[in-house]
């Protein structure tokens, strides 16, 4: 069983353990170990055999599980933790994340789901799992400036990289107007244009070398263009090439995006995981939120692919959440506090909110959010990317 998974299973529930054991004793290159209702049998256990793949129950007592969780992560690394809970509460799964669960799945568990998530632990420790597929793309988009879209994409890319401490690309393709040099305080001797000029030479030596490391982080940055003749000649299919090439080197890549509908704007988007559509709370922003999923909807764009992030949220705001919702038909799935002094200082000195203050409520949010939007818990399928036809008519999702 050298080239196979190992697989403990640790839960308090008898039912609940048969169930896990039908559901992935079928799965090729594992094995089930063994299962425990005692975490701390299991502890003992799953440390003295290095065992790969742990699933384990949190819902009765979880402070006590994650410390278990932790104890077993720092002596072996390799582990690969999948959590399951009664409860789905974002706090939990942030929690589970950062002492290092791989995967958060809600009870009653789904065989297909507990068969995807054990499927890919295994690949991960067996190293069948290619960069292309772990690689997630997450895109910022507005169609209004202003809106903070710019901020929320260069917080979160970082976040990204302190967390996962994975390597994650930070691609600015507002190409006209990008801000994001200005926003890390970076002089790039390479930007975009030069990359996809030169796609046929990338590989990973090469986008390591041309993209802007951050600091000692994993944080790698592609620049926009320093001319507008530079943006102009950049094509679609060239942003599709580059992504392709950029999936085989990052784990991530944030994408922070142009306001406006046009091929190249619609490409990034096409190609993208999910989309954080950034809004705030006002009746012009909102209406023109409206306007943005109604267009998405036309493209073809899940629900499940297009989230709701409201910026400078207060509580208490003429406008409510739930109006939002109401107007909207969607959930909003993040709120970023408004916390202008932070924040301005942050643009202004060209470092990131956490460098300004790391106990500040901005700070912290955007480590949450980067926690939630990690692969690493997030147990969704990827989307699947849109296919345009070459003789695609961008005016034709205006129309009614």
């Amino acid at each position: 069983m050298n080239n196979s998974a190992s697989i403990v299973i640790i839960d308090k529930e008898d039912n609940s353990r048969n169930i896990i054991k039908n559901y992935v004793r079928n799965i090729p290159e594992t094995y089930i170990d063994r299962d425990f209702e005692d975490s701390f049998e299991a502890y003992t256990h799953v440390v003295e055999h290095r065992t790969n793949i742990i699933i384990v129950d949190i819902s009765e007592d979880p402070d006590v599980t994650f410390e278990l969780i932790n104890k077993i992560t720092s002596i072996n690394k390799q582990a690969k933790i999948i959590v399951t809970s009664y409860n789905s509460d974002a706090d939990l799964v942030i929690k589970a994340m950062r002492i290092g669960a791989r995967e958060f799945l809600t009870k009653p568990i789904k065989e297909e789901e507990i068969q995807e998530a054990v499927i890919k632990m295994r690949d991960l420790s067996l190293g069948n799992l290619s960069d292309s597929n772990h690689c997630k793309i997450i895109s910022t988009f507005s169609n209004k400036g202003g809106i903070g879209k710019t901020a929320t994409a260069v917080n979160l890319a970082l976040e990204l990289a302190n967390i996962t401490k994975e390597k994650v690309a930070l691609i600015d393709l507002n190409l006209q107007l990008g801000d994001v040099t200005t926003f890390l305080d970076l002089t790039p001797s390479f930007d975009i244009s030069y990359v996809v000029n030169n796609i046929h030479r990338v590989d990973e030596t090469f986008l390591l070398s041309t993209l802007e490391q951050y600091k000692d982080t994993s944080l790698y940055v592609l620049a926009d263009p320093p001319f507008l003749e530079q943006a102009e000649d950049i094509t679609s299919d060239q942003i599709s090439k580059l992504f392709d090439a950029l999936k085989k080197t990052f784990s991530y890549i944030v994408v922070d995006t142009g306001s406006n509908f046009d091929g190249k704007t619609i490409t990034v988007l096409d190609n993208s995981d999910l989309i954080l559509l950034v809004t705030i709370v006002n009746l012009p922003a909102i209406r023109n939120c409206q306007r943005c999923l109604e267009l998405f909807e036309r493209l073809g764009y899940t629900k499940d692919k297009v989230k709701i992030v409201l910026n400078r949220y207060m509580e208490n705001e003429e406008i409510k959440t739930e109006d939002v919702e109401d107007v909207l038909d969607r959930k909003i799935y993040w709120k970023i506090p408004n916390n202008y002094f932070t924040i301005m200082s942050a643009i202004n000195k060209g470092i990131p909110v956490g460098l300004v203050n790391p106990d500040s409520n901005i700070s912290r949010n955007y480590r949450d959010l980067a926690a939630m939007l990690s692969d690493s818990i997030v147990s969704t399928k990827p989307t699947r990317k849109q296919q345009r036809t070459n003789n695609f008519n961008i005016l034709g999702i205006f129309k009614k």
